[in-house]
């Protein structure tokens, strides 16, 4: 099937034209033209912007905020994102990193998605023309998402703060069994002060394991102090089946793969 393909300037003409019946955004196209590709006949045009603040990286005053066009190749060898760079390395072979973009990852859907993982456990905001929105309401409402996203938002965390775990069957670039996010941050006895835990694969969409969260608190980084956080780990989860694993294996080995990130 032939697809219609206009390019604008400007954020504001592409969103303008994705108003359009069956119009889609096109970031890396990893996506939306493999859906089409597949026989997706909702799919009867592409739009896509070049505004180049859609390809910007700015990093100032600990804070980062990345164009959704950014390539997963582009954030892995920025010298001001190494801590993400695992993330990002984590999408799929050199060819895919050289095309899929943070926005895109944003909307993929389970076990695909690991970056948006990554930014879920980073407290990220998400920037479109109608302003910016946390990455957690974004992810609730994806599906009624009318505006191209043109950022992601986030604050740098501390010197080893952020860790980041793929699970997967075939190395180095298999499908997700789950993926596993933590931004932690510890007191000066060494118990952990605050905790952002995220999930992939343990849901349609990226979560938060708020109960692990919250039974991490107060406690030191062993194999002691993190035992009440993996007994809750699956806590409110909704793993997904699909052919690389079941829901049941997802919810069996979570607690071990978040103890291995834990203790790392």
């Amino acid at each position: 099937m032939a697809l219609a393909l206009q390019t604008f300037s400007t954020v504001k003409d592409a969103n303008a034209a994705l108003k359009a019946a069956g119009t889609r955004y096109l970031g890396g196209g990893t996506l939306v033209v493999r859906a089409a590709n597949e026989g997706d006949v909702s799919v009867s045009g592409l739009i896509r912007s070049t505004e180049p603040a859609l390809s910007a990286i700015i990093v100032s005053g600990g804070k980062v905020r990345i164009g959704a066009s950014l390539t997963m190749a582009a954030i892995a060898r920025h010298p001001d994102l190494s801590s993400l760079a695992h993330a990002a390395r984590a999408v799929g072979g050199p060819a895919i990193r050289n095309m899929a973009t943070v926005g895109g990852n944003l909307f993929a859907p389970a076990p695909y998605g690991d970056f948006t993982v990554a930014l879920l456990a980073l407290d990220s905001t998400i920037s479109t023309d109608d302003g910016e929105v946390p990455i957690e309401t974004f992810l609730a409402k994806r599906e009624d998402n009318h505006a191209i996203v043109t950022a992601v938002g986030f604050g740098l965390p501390v010197d080893g703060g952020f860790r980041f775990l793929k699970v997967s069957r075939v190395k180095p670039k298999g499908v997700s069994v789950l993926s596993i996010a933590a931004v932690l941050e510890q007191a000066p006895d060494g118990t952990v002060s605050s905790a952002r835990i995220a999930l992939g694969c343990m849901a349609d969409r990226p979560m938060r394991a708020k109960a692990a969260e919250k039974a991490l608190l107060g406690r030191k980084l062993t194999s002691d102090g993190i035992a009440p956080a993996l007994a809750v780990a699956s806590d409110g989860t909704s793993p997904i089946t699909d052919p690389i694993a079941t829901a049941w294996y997802r919810n069996e080995v979570l607690p071990v793969h978040l103890g291995r990130l834990l203790l790392a």
